[in-house]
């Protein structure tokens, strides 16, 4: 899967690759003439008109210590995925999903949903942290981790950023000691400096391909925080996700999108912000960002005359939210910021970035011009409205959900009506109302409708009975169901706790 511009920027072509037949070419080439001699002073002077930065490429040794330092850390992102389901339609009437009517035809259809996609990571941690993009896992069912060794395992998202599209992977399994890179500073690289990449472009695993630095700092419509690192390394379909490399083998980048129709234009998010947000995503799942309550729009250089400036770079306030940090700190419109905590700031975009990464509660020191004069004020960060519902993880209603879910499974009691409309001649029970495909549940043959009343021969009389039995099932141990259908038939199902 690959992430690209949004649509009224450009559009996605599809890669071809041509096969040349070698013996076809030569037979249709005319012969070589041989190369007329030359003398020793003619071949001393081409290479003396050689450029230094040229000189400097073809004396460039293999690359190959490299890749094989840091390729295993490389691995394949496989995954399962579903769009969510749209609020309040986990609370319709259960005939209305699964019995009659247009139930059968939805579920159906949810099912035809399913995709599978296949993105790049690589690993940062020995015990298995994985790093890679949101829109890789983004509505993942599954997850399969595979290392370039041949080993899969099962991955959970511990934490994601869609605004720019960072995401925090974990290997389930008890691992110890996997290959594994760490983050360099992106800072530090120059344009013109060589890059490596490596990932899974059209499913072509442990794929290299080698550039430069095209340029820094790239806005391309993905977000309000865009901060690009161009490059011209190959990078296609599948490449998502995987990792940039400098030439000490650090990462500087995740490989995000790519330009359609557009040859050796790949961006990638750079490492020094991923390690800015990496301790919330581990920590709270999600990020909170810094926030301070302005509209801003760019300085330029002839509304920096028209403003009496002596700077022509910088963020105009336009407007100041009633009540925010701004306000309170005594910000006004036209009010222009040219530096924060001594940072320059050059651009509206480089200063929505700049306190997005502060912390709320924080205090910054603004530089600004008011009025023509020179000045610092000091504000106290607000929160940013959380326009995303991501910045905390989403609380539980109950250990029930949290059990259910363990497995793939919703569950609610079976009252008097459902009992009677459905057929069933019990009257308690856990009435299984959706089944996550690809989950514990789905591959134990669990279906919608299907009323749980017996769980390792305990009886189960509600939905709250068999969450608990779930909760209490050791890892990777069988939990043997007994389940009823409408009409009163009776079927054993053994479901496999995670």
């Amino acid at each position: 899967m690959t992430h690209t511009l949004p649509p009224f920027r450009r559009k996605l072509v599809a890669a071809v690759l041509v096969l040349a037949s070698p013996t076809l070419a030569l037979a249709q080439a005319p012969a070589p003439k041989p190369p007329a001699p030359q003398t020793q002073q003619a071949v001393s002077g081409q290479a003396g008109n050689l450029q230094p930065a040229t000189r400097e490429a073809q004396s460039l040794a293999s690359l190959a210590p490299l890749v094989e330092s840091v390729k295993s850390a490389v691995v394949n992102v496989d995954v399962q995925a579903r769009p969510e389901m749209p609020e309040g339609m986990e609370d319709n009437p259960l005939f209305d999903r699964f019995f009659g009517g247009n139930g059968r035809d939805r579920r159906r259809s949810e099912r035809e949903q399913i995709r599978q996609g296949a993105g790049s990571g690589f690993i940062i941690d020995p015990k298995g942290l994985v790093l890679t993009n949101n829109h890789v896992i983004e509505d993942a069912v599954t997850i399969t981790i595979r290392l370039d060794d041949g080993r899969s395992f099962t991955g959970e998202v511990v934490g994601r950023d869609p605004l720019t599209d960072v995401a925090v992977v974990k290997i389930k399994e008890k691992v110890d000691q996997l290959p594994s890179v760490k983050l360099g500073d992106s800072d530090a690289v120059r344009v013109g400096d060589w890059v490596l990449a490596i990932g899974n472009p059209f499913g072509l695993a442990s794929s290299v391909s080698v550039g430069i630095l095209s340029a820094r700092a790239r806005e391309i419509g993905a977000s309000v925080y865009d901060d690009f690192l161009q490059t011209d390394a190959a990078i296609n379909p599948g490449n998502s996700g995987g990792p940039l490399f400098n030439m000490k083998g650090e990462v500087v980048g995740i490989n995000t999108a790519i330009v359609g129709g557009g040859t050796g234009i790949g961006f990638s998010v750079p490492s020094n912000l991923i390690k800015a947000l990496l301790p919330q995503l581990e920590k709270e799942g999600a990020v909170t960002r810094g926030w301070l309550g302005v509209g801003i729009q760019p300085l330029t250089r002839e509304l920096g005359q028209a403003l009496k400036l002596s700077v022509s770079e910088g963020a105009i306030l336009t407007q100041i939210t009633p009540d925010s940090p701004a306000a309170k700190a005594g910000l006004k419109p036209d009010d222009v910021v040219v530096a924060v905590d001594g940072k320059p700031v050059r651009s509206d975009s480089e200063l929505t970035r700049t306190v997005a990464l502060k912390k709320p509660n924080s205090v910054a020191t603004l530089t600004l011009y008011r009025d023509g004069k020179k000045q610092d004020v000091k504000v106290t960060m607000g929160t940013r409205p959380d326009l995303e519902g991501l910045s905390k993880k989403k609380p539980s209603a109950n250990d029930e959900q949290d059990s259910s879910r363990r497995v793939g499974v919703s569950l609610q009691d079976l009252d008097a009506r459902t009992a009677s409309q459905a057929g069933f001649t019990e009257r308690a029970g856990a009435l299984i109302t959706d089944i996550v495909p690809g989950s514990p549940a789905d591959r134990a043959q669990l279906t919608p409708g299907m009323l749980v009343v017996e769980a390792n021969k305990k009886p189960i009389a509600s939905a709250k009975e068999l969450a608990s039995a779930i909760r209490a099932a050791p890892k990777g141990s069988t939990l043997l169901l007994r389940v009823a259908g409408p009409g009163g038939g009776r079927l054993l199902r053994a479901l496999t706790v995670p």
